[in-house]
């Protein structure tokens, strides 16, 4: 499975995705490359709808994303992996036909997208970034081919952002520390898995997901279906 970790527990998001380069299948253009706009995608569920732009600073992702949403990719698959002060995690094709219980995580094209780390993308509350497989079997931590998730975390003090700094061995920017200590987020993730986009619509939306009861697995015992994911811009 694809997971996420997080600093107790080390939980990461994995995702289990063959480690094939997205070179071998990157040079399809999608044609929405926007010099300065950004593109917005509408994730309609059934629990409400989600809006998120996509960073024109991580263009292999925004590219690649895109390109699957043209595809009806996301259409009628699930957040299959909910951790409440965490985040909500999508994209296992596998999922669509998925019966009650069943484990997901696994699914995906047969591809990895390169990572992407730029330091002013960060994981605040609504990050959307790309799930992967762990560092054992990824030291690039290259990300899956669809699977995503939207991060929703938690608001931290000085104080517990100062020991997330000892342990990970770097800094925070302002920008980061600013956004932990009023919106929250997940900032233990920060430079380990991509940051391609945002929530721009649909927090209460997010927190309603992410509230969802689960079961060992953490997959919602009640579905949480993607009907479609559509470019609105």
């Amino acid at each position: 499975m694809k997971k996420i970790f997080s600093l107790s527990m080390l939980i990461a998001l994995i995702i289990i995705s063959p480690s094939i380069n997205a070179q071998s299948a990157k040079k399809k253009k999608t044609g929405d490359k926007k010099i300065n706009n950004e593109t917005i995608v509408l994730i309609k569920t059934n629990m409400g709808n989600l809006k998120v732009k996509l960073y024109n600073e991580t263009p292999k992702h925004r590219d690649n994303f895109i390109k699957l949403v043209k595809e009806g990719y996301y259409n009628k698959t699930l957040f299959h992996r909910v951790i409440n002060g965490f985040m909500i995690q999508g994209g296992d094709p596998d999922s669509k036909t998925a019966t009650k219980g069943q484990m997901l995580g696994n699914g995906g094209p047969d591809y990895t997208i390169p990572a992407e780390f730029v330091s002013a993308k960060f994981h605040k509350k609504g990050a959307l970034a790309a799930a992967r497989t762990g560092d054992d079997v990824n030291p690039k931590k290259e990300s899956s081919g669809s699977q995503f998730y939207i991060a929703q975390g938690k608001v931290y003090s000085d104080a517990e952002l100062n020991m997330f700094e000892q342990r990970m061995g770097k800094k925070f920017t302002p920008a980061q520390r600013a956004a932990y200590k009023t919106v929250g987020g997940t900032p233990h993730l920060d430079g380990s898995y991509t940051v391609f986009g945002e929530l721009i619509e649909g927090f209460d939306v997010l927190d309603k997901i992410a509230a969802v009861p689960g079961d060992q697995m953490n997959r919602p015992t009640e579905d949480v279906i993607i009907i479609s994911a559509e470019i609105v811009k």
